[in-house]
């Protein structure tokens, strides 16, 4: 007979309450009745065809920006991502929460504002409109400009580079992923996910913040800290995944920066805003101001003194 039977007479109550509620609790905490619920594949469904829709249209924009012969088209692809983003998340964030990315499902997933089974769901959804949304543009696009721009994907250096400059260019890429996803999660995400703030503010203006975010994060990555063969920063592990599997080549170099790199900014980012002040901050009212402290300084010295 087994032990673990709650039939048993003799079996200690507790280890029966145990057993029978260790694996509901278990699928509770992940949300996993969420699995069931239409509304959430249907939000799913809505996270697949902004993610396509997205793809299709800000790649082929910002390959149109790269191949216009402008003097310095670096400065409107930012522009471009932030129009772009900014009317995507318009329409997204009521209907789905427009979270868009897998960074910002895995942020929203680790702060607890979705359930893992959500969260699971809307990554998938989120690499699959991807796809979808590349292969559209492939199937479009120029085929010289699909090589030389490589369908728009995450590419890390030149090809034929050492296996040592390799090293070095998955590192100084990683970092820039890194930081660059981190300023887009402080920046847009602490008022994003802000309830209070959100409401103040306006889905409008949360959405500004957030494609702005996203715009200076992408115009710091092709300047400052722009090199050889380098497409910009990903944020987005899904819009690097679509190209590598359609064109593949030099792609799949070093694709694993454009997933650890933002991931681990989540990781970190998650560490420091819950340990962020959970009370706004008020200003005092001039009354340490310097001048009025020396002045009191001065005025107990001399009554002092007398």
């Amino acid at each position: 007979m087994d032990p673990t039977d709650c039939r048993v007479v003799d079996i200690d109550d507790a280890r029966c309450s145990m057993v029978d509620k260790k694996s509901p609790n278990f699928l509770a905490s992940i949300g996993a009745h969420e699995f069931y619920s239409i509304e959430m594949w249907k939000a799913a469904l809505t996270e697949l065809m902004t993610s396509a829709c997205l793809m299709f249209t800000l790649i082929s924009t910002i390959i149109a920006c790269l191949d216009s012969h402008e003097v310095d088209p670096k400065l409107i692809v930012p522009f471009a991502v932030f129009v772009i983003t900014f009317l995507f998340l318009m329409v997204a964030a009521p209907l789905s929460g427009g979270l868009i990315s897998p960074v910002f499902t895995f942020i929203a997933a680790l702060k607890g504002l979705v359930t893992l089974a959500r969260a699971l769901i809307y990554v998938l959804a989120q690499c699959i409109g991807s796809i979808i949304g590349f292969y559209m543009l492939k199937s479009v696009m120029d085929p010289k400009l699909v090589h030389t721009y490589s369908l728009g994907g995450c590419s890390i250096g030149e090809d034929g580079v050492s296996i040592g400059s390799s090293l070095q260019q998955h590192a100084g890429v990683l970092l820039v992923e890194f930081a660059c996803t981190f300023v887009v999660l402080f920046v847009g995400i602490t008022v994003a996910f802000d309830k209070k703030r959100s409401k103040e503010l306006g889905l409008p203006m949360v959405c500004v913040v957030v494609s702005a975010s996203v715009a200076l994060a992408v115009f710091v990555s092709i300047t400052v800290t722009g090199r050889a063969g380098y497409a910009g920063v990903g944020i987005n592990p899904g819009r690097c995944l679509g190209p590598a599997l359609l064109h593949g080549g030099s792609l799949w170099s070093g694709h694993w920066v454009f997933w650890v790199g933002p991931f681990l900014a989540c990781i970190i980012y998650y560490g420091v805003s819950v340990n962020m002040p959970k009370e706004k901050f008020e200003w005092v009212d001039g009354e340490y101001d310097i001048l009025t402290l020396a002045l009191g300084h001065r005025r107990i010295v001399s009554s002092n003194a007398v």
